[in-house]
This record gives C-alpha cells, structure tokens and sequence, in this order.
C-alpha cells in the first residue's frame, strides 16, 4: 500500500514538474510600430519605380544619408560622408508622425529632390523600413531603409 502511494505521489510529482515546464502558448506582444521605427538609425538600401532598379537616379549624396526617429516625434538626418551642397549643415533635425491609421509616415523634410512628405508605409520590420509615393511622372517609388 505504501508502494502504491509513493508511486501515485512520484507520478503526480513528475506530472506537475512537466507540465509547469511547458512552454507559454501564448505569443510576447510584438512590437509597435512606433518602437520599430525609432530603434535604430535607418540608411537607404534601394529603390525602384514599376519594380524596375531606380537607385542610380539618386545622387550619391542622397543614399548615404542616415535617418534616426525619436519616439517623441522628432528625428535627425545626417547627411552622411557626401552633401549634395558643401555649405549644408551635417545633421537637419525633423518632425515626424504616423497617420492614418498608422499606414502614413510624415516627415517634415523631404528626403528626395521631388519628393513629398507623406509616405506609404509598406512594411516595417526590426531591420527594413519599406514606404512608397507617388513620384510623378515616374509612378510610384518603393524605397527600402535598413538599420
């Protein structure tokens, strides 16, 4: 009899350890887009029009610059190792916000000659920020940053 119960109290034991040590079903929240946006500095990767490469229409100037989103709005671009203009300064601060939903990203600057301050956000990722816009004549540009 005390067999029995020692073993009854050991499978009961065993159970409880196993099944304590299974893993959470549910899924860690991901993050906000918000988060995603402002946890790195973002560089120009490419761009393309019609899914055709558009990058070599863009200065070199342009491409090097370096994106960094604060969370409160604000923002700094960084002309990178080349300027367009000698006399411009080195860093440009920005204001930046999402709209619509979050499915528009304004920012007070613009980053491309032509360009307009709305983009379309595409996807956001902890390691690509893809928008787009309307770039008239040309049609839509995709562009993709990376950290």
């Amino acid at each position: 009899m005390k067999k029995h119960i020692l073993l009854s109290a050991l499978c009961f034991s065993l159970i409880t350890i196993l099944y304590s040590c299974q893993k959470d079903s549910t899924p860690a929240p991901g993050k906000t887009k918000t988060e995603l946006l402002t946890s790195s500095s973002w560089k120009f990767s490419s761009a393309t029009v019609g899914g055709a490469d558009a990058s070599g229409y863009l200065q070199a100037c342009q491409k090097d610059n370096i994106y960094i989103f604060v969370a409160a709005g604000t923002g700094t671009a960084d002309e990178g190792s080349s300027k367009c203009n000698g006399a411009d300064p080195q860093t440009n601060p920005f204001t930046w916000n999402f709209a619509s939903s979050e499915t528009i990203l304004h920012i007070s600057t613009l980053l491309f000659t032509g360009g307009s301050n709305d983009f379309t956000l595409v996807s956001l990722s902890s390691t690509q920020l893809v928008v787009s816009q309307n770039y008239p004549p040309y049609g839509t540009i995709v562009v993709t940053f990376v950290h």
